[in-house]
């Protein structure tokens, strides 16, 4: 569920970044963005290893 909520932080941060134009703050916020898709790559992959190892 964290990698969601890190998703959303930063779609949030590149708005705010958009709409203001700071470029550190957008690039902040597609950081976020990548991070979050990366632990929810994790995440996914821990619960199917998890649920192969009980079989």
């Amino acid at each position: 569920m964290t990698g969601k909520l890190d998703q959303a932080k930063g779609h949030a941060k590149q708005a705010i970044g958009d709409l203001t134009g700071s470029k550190k703050l957008t690039a902040e916020g597609k950081i976020d963005v990548a991070a979050g898709k990366a632990k929810e790559v994790v995440e996914k992959a821990s619960k199917a290893v998890k649920g192969a190892t009980k079989k």
